[in-house]
């Protein structure tokens, strides 16, 4: 019985090598499921993961009928997850307002930041020209 390409069926792990494992189907077929797509994460030790006698859920990735080969994905088999947006770091957020804030106060609050940054950069230029042309001690 040909497995169809994409189905999800389940299987004992028969054997461990270096490089994937393989499983017996239901049907009674054998396929391998490389290392690469046993889980999500790196995969070092397959042993760690997987253990001979394991009932495994697997997604039929190739079906060469031709020569025999089932190729199986354990980590494809599994629901997909919903991506989630990585948090925004607290230096990039925007400054939000209030929302009682008139235009004004907004400039005043600006023009405030604005002129203490500019006075660090100029204190920080000053140190550096002072340092590097030595002041004669």
């Amino acid at each position: 019985m040909a497995m169809e390409v994409g189905a999800i069926v389940e299987g004992k792990v028969e054997g461990i090598t270096n490089f994937g494992a393989f499983v017996r189907l239901e049907s009674g077929e054998t396929g391998m499921v490389h290392i690469s797509e046993v889980a999500d994460s790196y995969v070092k030790d397959i042993n760690e993961h997987l253990k001979i006698g394991q009932t495994v859920k697997v997604r039929v990735m190739k079906n060469d009928a031709e020569n025999g080969r089932l190729s199986l994905s354990i980590r494809r088999a599994q629901p997909v997850k919903a991506p989630t947006a990585p948090p925004v770091p607290a230096w990039n957020k925007p400054a939000r307002p209030a929302s009682n804030a008139s235009f004004d106060d907004l400039m005043s609050r600006f023009m405030k930041d604005s002129e203490e940054r500019q006075q660090d950069v100029r204190r920080h230029s000053n140190k550096k020209r002072g340092s590097s042309f030595g002041r004669g001690k």
